[in-house]
């Protein structure tokens, strides 16, 4: 059973922002919803090409709130229903899950604020991570640039999508899913190259 905690699949725009397509590495035929704001985007600006994504999460902040609420009134009717006939320990393990679900609402209302932008011009790559007010830059050459997947030794744990040069790395997309991250990688490394390699911007 999908619990709304869940978040969607992050989404990129085209240049003219007019629609909207999973990142994945196959070919779909229905439009995923749009983020808002553009939370997710890819567009050409002048001779440098930006991709930006972000989870796209389909819990709104009144949403979680009507959950949270309808959740509290059905757990501790039950809980104050069982106190009353002499199970009085429900109610703190009531308590105690409530507690749990805010924590985890939060978490996910939180990821509302994360995106990531991947600047790709003729000289460099910039790497922009935005986590609430939190922004990190990170600037590489394009010349000396490497986008590589790194695949984790049990199946267990996500692979790594890292872009890096000289010792320095950064990665990209930790949100997304398997599918998703291959996806993105094929798409730097068309962008960015090899090593001592600079292809065209198109």
């Amino acid at each position: 059973m999908s619990s709304p905690l869940a978040s969607r699949h992050p989404a990129w725009r085209s240049a003219n922002g007019s629609t909207w397509q999973a990142l994945s590495g196959e070919e779909s035929s229905s439009l995923a919803e749009p983020l808002e704001g553009g939370e997710g985007g890819e567009a050409a600006d002048g001779a440098a090409r930006r991709i930006e994504i972000a989870p796209n999460c389909s819990l709104s902040v009144r949403g979680a709130a009507w959950f949270f609420a309808a959740t509290c009134l059905l757990s501790f009717t039950i809980a104050a229903v069982m106190a009353l006939l002499g199970f009085w320990p429900v109610l703190p393990f009531a308590g105690l899950e409530m507690a749990l679900l805010a924590w985890a609402l939060n978490v996910s209302l939180a990821r509302r604020r994360q995106r990531q932008t991947i600047t790709v011009s003729a000289a460099e790559v910039l790497v922009e991570s935005l986590a609430g007010s939190r922004c990190v830059r990170v600037v590489f050459p394009r010349h000396w640039a490497q986008v590589k997947l790194r695949c984790s030794a049990s199946r267990l744990y996500p692979s790594r999508l890292v872009i890096e040069s000289h010792g320095r790395q950064c990665e990209i997309g930790d949100f997304l899913t398997e599918e998703e991250r291959r996806g993105l990688a094929a798409r730097l490394n068309r962008l960015i190259g090899r090593i001592n390699e600079s292809p065209t911007l198109a």
